[in-house]
């Protein structure tokens, strides 16, 4: 299924809600940065919730440790699903301000290291989406570091997912912020050659997932992975099927070692957000792309 985020802006990032892009270039300007602001809202009386990489942990961790003001998060089980990284923050920060306390957050995501291209994208794409996700909730101030590592590109383009910038201790507001979704994610790469394509329909899933298994036996995949990525894929055909037309195309190709599996149908997803906010348990349906994620 194609999603399509609409081409509005979304809401302006609240009154209550700061979100803050911190570039660095090397582990003692990370320091110097993230130590600054924890210190900063301790000092105001305010919590602050760290999210970061095992390695960044430790290190912060000798200069401030853990206390009921300072709580430091395992992001480890969501590597390689940040999909699930609202959800998370959510979680972390509704206990403080449930209670009405003031609350800061560090976020530097646990794959932001591996910098495949899709992970970039997803990493662009998931830090945009906090500005949605976040403009009518809880008050809170999210800082995010962000290693340059000699990409000057890359960081103008996460720029325009901040609506500020913090340097030198000092925040500033993001020039390059772009309200708009700074990428077209609407437009899907192009497959690489040679691709199988499978049409499916109604009792179809069967014959999809077999489709599937042939192409991951190609590229080494098996076990767990491709047990998650049947679920994933049928979760996909089945909204093709209940809301997307009632058909759709897979194709399949291999790229960079890793198999890619595209859907199309009819439909088309209005909300950028479907999928990555944790469906309520009492609730009929609606766990399909959370699923997926």
């Amino acid at each position: 299924m194609t999603s399509s985020p609409p081409r509005t802006d979304p809401p302006s990032p609240g009154p209550g809600y700061r979100h803050e892009l911190y570039p660095y270039r090397s582990g003692e300007e990370f320091l110097e940065g993230t130590v600054g602001f924890i210190r900063e809202a301790l000092e105001c009386g305010e919590a602050v919730v760290v999210a970061v990489p095992e390695s960044k942990v430790s290190l912060l961790r000798a200069e401030v440790p853990e206390d009921r003001a300072v709580q430091y998060v395992d992001t480890s089980p969501l590597a390689h699903h940040p999909g699930r990284l609202i959800a998370a923050w959510q979680d972390w920060i509704k206990d403080y301000t449930a209670q009405g306390r003031p609350v800061r957050g560090i976020g530097e995501s646990p794959w932001a290291e591996a910098r495949s291209r899709s992970e970039v994208e997803e990493l662009r794409y998931h830090e945009w989406l906090l500005n949605r996700a976040f403009a009518d909730g809880p008050a809170w101030w999210l800082l995010c570091p962000y290693d340059l590592a000699g990409e000057q590109a890359a960081m103008e383009q996460m720029a325009r997912c901040h609506p500020e910038i913090r340097a030198d201790g000092r925040t500033t507001v993001s020039a390059d912020f772009d309200r708009q979704a700074p990428f077209d994610f609407a437009v899907l790469s192009h497959p690489c050659d040679p691709y199988d394509e499978f049409a499916y329909s109604s009792g179809d899933l069967p014959a999809l997932r077999e489709k599937i298994t042939g192409c991951a036996e190609l590229v080494g995949l098996g076990g767990r992975r491709l047990r998650e990525i049947h679920l994933a894929a049928t979760e996909v055909a089945t909204n093709s099927i209940r809301h997307g037309g009632g058909q759709g195309v897979l194709r399949t190709w291999a790229e960079d070692g890793r198999l890619v599996c595209e859907f199309h149908d009819a439909g088309y997803i209005s909300d950028p957000l479907v999928g990555r906010s944790r469906p309520d348990h009492r609730q009929m349906g609606g766990r399909g792309l959370w699923l997926v994620h």
